[in-house]
């Protein structure tokens, strides 16, 4: 918005009509369309093809430079007959020796329609939902410190030092910051391409955050049966999330996301579905005992009734989220979450080292996703093949990717269940082990 350099373009006239604007596409390059009537009002078509309204001008005599105004872009509330007569009303001030882009018209649209605080949204509704699959997330990083630091700033006068400043704020997090200068350059680019800006702070030449050092955490054994009985500790919904994320080796949102409907009680089955999946392939999970007793028991806290058997046969709801606070939304507070399930392991580790009068074990940090490392490397040692593994753990790299997965299409569901059920007895075997500091057993699953 407002005054920018011009750039060097072929020019095409004609009178700026609903049908002349209409006709207007994509081209691959930004281009333009100047009306032959009034002096200097032009339509600016952008290479993905967005349309808006300009006002070109000079201040100064024909010795100055020309400036560029962008009145709006086509569509509500501006169609080729307003445009036409704010473009009069610019070329007023203009006569007056008035720039429009220092206007305090200008500054109030700037202020209220592009600040960065309100872009969010803008952004969020008209891409994010529709291209990436974890928005949500991704929205509410943008909401965390790059919003901390450019606030209300209009999106056309953020520079590249203001990106570097947000930047900044993830020192010591090079996955978030990672992802936070992806959100970002998507999102002025987006802009950018909607010709809501003239040229994106995040160009080809700003440097990328360094790459992400593979993680190697693998939980030991001890640590996996102390985590486990941690999880016990902490109730519904976070508890059972990540006893089920030990069984399962499943991700994260995976479990936390998940819906009844997914879930078929009398195989034993839970159906991933594809828009839910990161490499959005439908994935069928086999459910080992249990992981369906932990299912039986989140069914019977959601009945909220007191006054039931505890071991009676339950029926397992057909709809809604199987984890939520709300009803309507999956449950959230992830960091917090995680960080109860630290303090509970220390709070039982340090419990044990004072029945065994010894001096408590250091617990290494460890994040949720190394569950996933942990399980994968437990299939290893258990003989699991490779390919299974895979299959397991809805991978297309490796045995299932490129030629293989092309030819290779057998679905490994008869092999992934045996090996979850003999991953399952084996943190069995660890938590019901007595030399693990009686640690709270696995529940098996009561037959109806």
């Amino acid at each position: 918005m407002g005054a920018g350099t011009l750039e060097l373009v072929v020019l095409a006239t004609g009178r700026i009509t609903k049908r002349a604007v209409d006709a207007e596409s994509a081209t691959g390059t930004k281009h333009f369309l100047w009306d032959d009537q009034l002096r200097g009002f032009g339509l600016q078509i952008t290479a993905t093809g967005a349309k808006s309204y300009i006002y070109q001008y000079r201040l100064g005599g024909r010795e100055s430079l020309k400036k560029r105004y962008t009145i709006g872009r086509h569509g509500s509330p501006w169609t080729p007959d307003s445009a036409r007569a704010e473009c009069k009303r610019l070329s007023l001030l203009v006569a007056q020796g008035i720039d429009p882009s220092a206007t305090d018209l200008e500054r109030r649209r700037q202020a209220v329609d592009l600040a960065f605080s309100a872009y969010i949204k803008t952004f969020t509704d008209g891409y994010l939902k529709a291209h990436w699959k974890g928005w949500s997330d991704a929205e509410r990083l943008l909401r965390r410190e790059p919003l901390k630091v450019l606030q209300h700033k209009p999106m056309p006068t953020i520079t590249k030092a203001d990106i570097v400043a947000v930047l900044d704020q993830f020192a010591g997090r090079p996955a978030v910051a990672r992802l936070a200068f992806s959100t970002l350059r998507k999102m002025f680019a987006w802009a950018e391409g909607r010709g809501e800006i003239d040229r994106s702070p995040i160009g080809a030449e700003f440097p990328a955050p360094k790459a992400v050092p593979a993680r190697s955490r693998v939980l030991s054994d001890e640590e996996l049966a102390l985590a486990w009985r941690a999880a016990g500790t902490l109730g519904y919904p976070f508890g059972p999330i990540y006893q089920l994320l030990m069984i399962t080796a499943a991700r994260r949102d995976e479990v936390a996301e998940l819906r009844w409907s997914e879930l078929d009680q009398k195989t034993g089955e839970w159906t991933l579905p594809s828009d839910r999946a990161k490499n959005n392939q439908a994935h069928i999970v086999p459910l080992a005992d249990e992981a369906v007793a932990i299912l039986d028991e989140v069914a019977r806290t959601l009945e909220l009734d007191p006054d039931a058997p505890p071991l009676r046969p339950v029926s397992w709801p057909k709809t809604g989220l199987v984890f939520t606070t709300t009803g309507k939304t999956p449950v959230s507070g992830h960091s917090r979450g995680k960080q109860r399930l630290d303090a509970a392991m220390t709070a039982l580790e340090y419990e044990r080292a004072a029945k065994a009068e010894e001096k408590p074990a250091e617990i290494a940090s460890w994040r949720i996703h190394d569950l996933r490392r942990t399980a994968a490397t437990g299939f290893q040692r258990l003989g699991i093949r490779f390919e299974v593994t895979e299959a397991i753990l809805n991978h297309v790299s490796g045995a299932r990717g490129g030629v293989a997965g092309v030819y290779q299409r057998h679905d490994w569901k008869a092999e992934k269940q045996t090996a979850l059920e003999a991953w399952a007895r084996h943190l069995a075997g660890l938590i019901n082990d007595e030399a693990v500091n009686n640690v709270l057993p696995l529940k098996r699953r009561v037959e109806a």
